[in-house]
């Protein structure tokens, strides 16, 4: 019984939705923007944060309710680890948004915009 929990805390964990923080952005060419002027750039970069701000926002919400579940999982109840699934929908939608706001400061360089996001960068971005 005791061997069937550490197989179910091992595969809670495993499934644990990840911090936004912790997503890296997908690759997104900057030459679809090559065609914006920077005042089209600006209402994309802004369109683009507030879309990246709420995906955010789901994915630490799901990350608590995981690690919710995990705890309850080891502490209490460990078939709840069977309820731990993270959302990789969201954490995918997350990447592609991160990959586009790189991509709109590439294209802001290049027209010399001036266009930068505000927070944490990921390595090598």
């Amino acid at each position: 019984m005791h061997k069937l929990g550490i197989v179910a805390l091992g595969a809670a964990l495993g499934g644990c939705a990840s911090s936004a923080a912790d997503i890296t952005p997908t690759y997104v060419s900057p030459v679809q923007y090559s065609s914006y002027t920077c005042q089209q750039l600006g209402m994309e970069a802004q369109s683009i944060s507030a879309r990246a701000a709420a995906l955010s926002g789901a994915q630490d919400s799901q990350r608590t309710k995981d690690t919710l579940a995990t705890t309850a999982a080891v502490v209490i109840f460990w078939p709840a680890a069977f309820f731990v699934g993270g959302d990789k929908q969201t954490a995918a939608e997350l990447a592609n948004m991160k990959g586009q706001m790189v991509a709109v400061e590439q294209a802001s360089i290049a027209k010399k915009c001036n266009i930068q996001f505000q927070g944490q960068r990921p390595p090598g971005a």
